[in-house]
């Protein structure tokens, strides 16, 4: 008998290997005293940050080149096989060669290189990345925006200065502290009710994203509201269907700018009519196993469906939407 879909690999971005040493963030005499064997990951205004092309590391930097000290605006960001990891603000220096390589959807973009090295966001080239460096790269960006955003004190909104190296603020008025956010997002996988795991899915897509472009539902958590409820509210609000059987199924940091993708998988009746949120859903539709997984053998180019009437683009590789779509395509339904 066929067995409930599992996620069969960890979602690019939760992909990480570094310590993030937490008790550290409070011994200044530690981090200050290891600076000088530390590396830094530069963050340029556009949240980009180095590789070496064909490489699958950052290129990081020498600490030392910033000072004998941390800089007050550097962030700690953990440590790995006995080396301290920071960020700092950076720009690349000179004029860039614009490069084309894959990115975001699998869609063809535009990368600069500046003597050798790739300057690239997250969310195009995360899933080149090894392990230590997805994981350095996601927590910096989270904590960019954080830090971009959050300089006044919610409480009394007077300015906050930077403290345990980044992970905390202190307001100058009266000492409250803050720390970062992260807002819950679910995101879920509705298949039919055929067998264990269905054979169609239901994708949909916003009106901002081009044709063709399809993903699974998602929606974020609201006040007093539990995880199971908030699938259950955002598919009937966003299509019109009723989900049942809902389950959990892993996690994703996604720092765009500050959430964490809670993946779910439901099942739905796919004969009942899908009234589409105005404004929100530009379409959805059901679609068949087969023409998932021959999207997926596409390799990110627009893949005809059902008659041939329509095409669909899956998910980036950065996306936990696509590590969820995957799972369930080459799963058996059951049936």
């Amino acid at each position: 008998m066929s067995e409930p879909f599992q996620l069969g690999a960890l979602p690019t971005l939760s992909r990480s290997t570094v310590d993030r040493q937490e008790a550290l963030r409070t011994d200044p005499e530690r981090l200050i005293g290891r600076w000088g064997e530390a590396q830094v990951l530069l963050l340029d205004a556009k949240a980009r940050t180095p590789v070496r092309e064909g490489e699958r590391a950052l290129a990081t930097r020498k600490a030392l080149t910033f000072g004998d000290v941390p800089p007050a605006e550097a962030v700690f960001l953990g440590e790995w096989q006995g080396v301290d990891f920071w960020s700092l603000p950076g720009e690349p220096e000179g004029e860039p060669e614009l490069i084309e390589a894959s990115g975001s959807w699998g869609i063809i973009e535009q990368f600069p290189r500046y003597d050798g090295e790739l300057w690239v966001d997250l969310r195009a080239y995360g899933d080149r990345l090894d392990d230590t460096s997805a994981g350095l790269f996601t927590t910096a960006q989270a904590l960019r925006h954080w830090h971009r955003t959050a300089r006044f004190c919610a409480r009394d909104g007077s300015p906050v200065r930077r403290v345990q190296f980044g992970w905390a603020t202190r307001c100058e008025a009266k000492g409250h502290e803050e720390y970062p956010r992260t807002d819950p997002a679910i995101i879920c996988l509705v298949h039919d009710e055929v067998g264990v795991n269905g054979e169609c899915v239901l994708l949909a897509r916003q009106p901002v994203w081009p044709e063709g472009r399809y993903s699974v539902l998602a929606g974020f958590v609201e006040a007093g509201e539990s995880m199971e409820g908030c699938v259950a509210r955002e598919i009937r609000e966003e299509v019109g269907a009723e989900v049942r059987d809902v389950r959990y199924l892993g996690s994703q940091p996604w720092p765009f700018p500050r959430s964490i993708m809670l993946g779910f998988a439901a099942r739905a009746d796919s004969s009942l009519p899908l009234t589409l949120a105005d404004g929100e859903i530009e379409e959805a539709l059901w679609v068949a196993r087969a023409d998932v997984r021959a999207a997926f053998e596409n390799a990110g180019r627009p893949t005809p469906i059902g008659d041939g009437s329509s095409t669909i683009m899956l998910p980036g590789n950065s996306s936990i939407a696509r590590v969820m779509l995957a799972a369930w395509a080459y799963a058996e339904s059951g049936a």
